[in-house]
């Protein structure tokens, strides 16, 4: 699926949040998407565990 067909399509599942649900139910959705997105980039192989873990020591190799 097209990466700005995925944006259109989360973009409007916010517009329905936020219009149905209000501001709360609105973070909710989005709080919830971004832990999604990462879970699916781990899934992926995009990301390792130890991505969000390394020291600054270990960044800068």
């Amino acid at each position: 699926m097209n990466m700005a067909v995925v944006g259109m399509i989360a973009g409007v599942a916010l517009g329905f949040a936020g219009y149905f649900g209000g501001f709360g139910a609105f973070l909710l959705v989005a709080a919830l998407g971004a832990v999604g997105f990462v879970v699916g980039r781990f899934l992926e192989g995009d990301l390792e565990p130890g991505d969000f873990f390394r020291t600054r020591e270990n960044r800068r190799r």
